[in-house]
């Protein structure tokens, strides 16, 4: 109660901050908030969620996307089926994140359960990315092997302090929505940031110096891990693990086994899956001198700039205008704005934007903010849907589960396009169909509306389980799962197509 008490008093602290000094105060509120979080918390954790969240997973993954995405085209030579398929596999690490999450939280090492895997994770992820920049012809499938390596790194991180940032939010309710902004604004920032600056960075010192440069964000975790607080654990039983991981799976299955569970599961997989990925394809074509616009590589980072605030301003619209509406409602006119928005591709792969003197740039600009924003109008709903059919007592784990899911969905998506791709003879230099693909792409991504019935129409603030799943046993906190719910938000916005 001490600790509450003081929470709140801190929180009234900086308000009245802020509005003692006006104008100036409005101005340097962040700060003030950052001041108040880090009394209250310690700045050794802010710090250590900035780091992660902004530095290694915001900036990482607006500096990784472009790097990646010109080091399979000019490095590996690879043709832009074969890209789109590599690129699902790169992601697959995230789709054991229930397994990492896990391990932190069953499995200390040398009598910690944080310290050592941000440790791990910044020695792994820094270690291969420094040896894809020097190595200069390293063969595909070791290249393959480092970037999965590096996915790992960033993924075990990302569940470690997702870790931190729930048991912070236990034990200080009242800042807990004040964490979760912490965790937001960083990675966006960071994102934002990214996207910025990757084009350039691409364009000076190539992609394999764009892995030398990321090096740096993934091995900061390393002080995260020297720095942050983790109490020492004595005489703990390694028995206890397969006890416990017996028990969530079985608690697990129980959960999903019910109606109300399976059939948004089913629902979320589904339309991630059919909501097929050629942006490898485009990306091809953007750059091609002959056939395409020819974009440079600061033009392409700008246009995932540009996609980030499209992202940004879909949360903003969904949390001010559409929050409370019938989740089946907001899905169904999101999913068919959703397959519309995809003919924008179509204007300008058939040059229709030129005979109107529109230049390509401007439409692909539009395409990326526009794009983004509705694919976040559509996955907002269920994500908070997913927060909903998280049961009691594994909060956190199930949604962890739910995230898995959502990425064998991308997955399937990315191999199935690179599967079109490849049957449209759509090559690095040969693009005579892939307008063919782009209607099929956008074909195929209001099909899920067949299938909305999978969801819920009921009210968004409502209970969905019933009610033997939210008896909340002593101990335990709907807490858990916002952390996830801020790390998949961000994974799907990396894998969002630019187009």
């Amino acid at each position: 109660m001490d600790e509450e008490r003081f929470s709140l008093e801190e929180k009234q602290s900086h308000k009245e901050k802020v509005q003692k000094k006006g104008f100036c105060g409005m101005i340097l509120s962040p700060f003030y908030w950052l001041e108040m979080l880090s009394k209250e918390l310690h700045w050794r954790f802010v710090l250590g969620v900035v780091i992660v969240y902004g530095i290694n997973q915001g900036l990482g993954m607006g500096l990784s996307r472009l790097s990646i995405q010109y080091y399979m085209k000019d490095d590996q030579k690879l043709q832009p089926s074969e890209a789109q398929f590599y690129s699902g596999i790169i992601q697959i690490p995230w789709m054991v994140k229930p397994l990492w999450g896990l391990l932190t939280d069953t499995v200390p090492i040398l009598g910690y359960r944080r310290r050592p895997y941000f440790i791990f994770a910044g020695i792994l992820g820094a270690t291969s990315m420094i040896i894809l920049s020097l190595d200069k012809n390293l063969h595909l499938v070791l290249a393959l092997v480092l970037l999965m390596t590096g996915s790992t790194a960033v993924a075990v991180a990302d569940v470690t302090i997702d870790a931190c940032v729930t048991e912070n939010s236990i034990s200080h309710p009242s800042i807990a929505g004040d964490m979760q902004s912490l965790c937001g604004v960083s990675s966006s920032i960071g994102q934002l940031i990214g996207f910025a600056i990757s084009g350039l960075l691409v364009h000076l010192i190539g992609s394999k110096g764009v892995f030398g440069v990321l090096s740096i964000p993934v091995g900061l975790v390393i002080v995260v891990g020297i720095m942050i607080r983790d109490p020492f654990i004595r005489n703990f039983s390694y028995k206890q693990v397969n006890q416990k991981c017996l028990d969530a799976g079985r608690a697990l299955w129980t959960a999903l086994k019910c109606s109300v569970v399976w059939r948004p599961c089913l629902y979320m997989y589904l339309s991630l899956a059919l909501s097929l990925h050629i942006h490898e394809g485009m990306f091809y074509w953007y750059t091609d001198a002959k056939t395409g616009p020819s974009f440079s590589q600061e033009m392409v980072g700008s246009i995932s700039a540009v996609g980030a605030i499209g992202s940004l301003l879909g949360v903003l619209l969904y949390q001010n205008a559409f929050r409370n509406y019938p989740f089946r409602h907001v899905l169904f006119w999101a999913q068919l704005l959703y397959g519309l928005s995809g003919m924008l591709d179509l204007i300008l792969v058939l040059r229709i934007n030129l005979r109107f003197g529109v230049p390509d740039y401007v439409v692909v600009v539009i395409d990326a903010a526009v794009s983004h924003m509705i694919s976040r109008l559509k996955w907002m709903p269920l994500l908070v849907l997913s927060s909903k059919l998280c049961p009691s007592g594994i909060e956190g784990t199930f949604f962890a589960l739910l995230m898995s899911i959502d990425h064998v969905g991308m997955l399937s998506a990315s191999w199935a396009g690179g599967l079109l791709l490849h049957i449209l003879n759509v090559t690095r230099t040969t693009f005579d169909n892939l307008w063919l693909a782009i209607l099929i792409r956008s074909l195929f991504r209001v099909l899920p509306l067949g299938i909305l019935f999978l969801i819920p129409n009921s009210d968004p603030n409502a209970a969905i389980l019933p009610s033997e799943m939210l008896k909340t046993k002593k101990g335990d906190s709907p807490l858990d799962n916002d952390t996830e719910m801020t790390s998949l938000v961000n994974r799907i916005d990396h894998n969002v197509p630019m187009h």
